[in-house]
């Protein structure tokens, strides 16, 4: 989602805010819960719950705050118990959405959702509805002011990934869903210095958007990702670096 992508890199060198960090809290520890949930309370068996840990760790959460994140999950201390949705549909010019989420109460969070398309031109939709237009891989993203391309290509193709992508600020390298931890293993192992690792949805093709839809489009990813109980935002939206520097400055 690279006019997104771009989107958050400007916002972020804004600084973010004390609310925004709450939920940065939030949406991380529900990640640690249902992690630990599925694959048991021992990170070192349990490569999604060993990753949540870390991308908590990077965003200096309290130790006691995932250790009690990891309790909830094992069912040693109460505490609620997350379902994982996927919800599916579409915004202006004809865009494509995807919200992962987490949530304990699936009627309200679809219900919230549903809102927030329609506040922005868009419509939630069934299942079906833009999941056909993306596709299924690991998505590793590296600061490219410290990784050479001859050094990432080097790493990542030898390790099995699929491709990698200019994205601006980042290399993004692509991979099989079942090879993603093989090769964050072997990229660290080159002492290359990862930035973010995930299962993400990759858009097919992309459409690109300028002037309203562009700043109505960027409205509802930035909705949906601001909600407690979504964990990840995908759309096939594409938006130029000049209309994004605009729309920040009329902000």
């Amino acid at each position: 989602m690279s006019g997104h992508s771009k989107w958050a890199t400007i916002k972020r060198k804004k600084g973010a805010t004390d609310a925004a960090r709450g939920k940065v809290f939030t949406k991380l520890i529900r990640e640690i819960v249902t992690a630990a949930r599925i694959g048991g309370g021992d990170a070192t068996g349990n490569p999604r719950l060993r990753k949540a840990i870390a991308d908590a760790k990077a965003e200096q959460m309290p130790a006691d705050n995932i250790k009690r994140a990891v309790q909830r999950g094992t069912g040693e201390i109460d505490g609620a118990s997350y379902d994982e949705v996927l919800y599916e549909g579409t915004g202006p010019g004809g865009t494509l959405f995807l919200a992962e989420g987490m949530t304990d109460n699936r009627n309200r969070t679809v219900a919230e959702l549903r809102k927030i398309f329609e506040r922005h031109n868009g419509v939630l939709g069934s299942s079906g509805t833009a999941q056909w237009a993306f596709d299924r891989l690991g998505a590793i993203t590296l600061d490219k002011a410290t990784v050479s391309e001859d050094a990432l290509m080097e790493a990542a193709i030898s390790a099995g990934a699929e491709d990698y992508r200019d994205e601006g600020e980042v290399w993004t390298v692509y991979t099989p869903t079942d090879q993603l931890d093989k090769v964050v293993t072997a990229l660290e192992a080159s002492k290359l210095t990862l930035v973010s690792s995930k299962l993400s949805f990759v858009p097919k093709n992309k459409k690109l958007l300028s002037g309203r839809d562009a700043e109505v489009a960027l409205g509802l990813a930035e909705a949906l990702d601001d909600h407690d109980d979504v964990q990840n935002v995908f759309s096939d939206l594409d938006i130029p670096e000049e209309e994004l520097i605009r729309i920040s400055a009329a902000s």
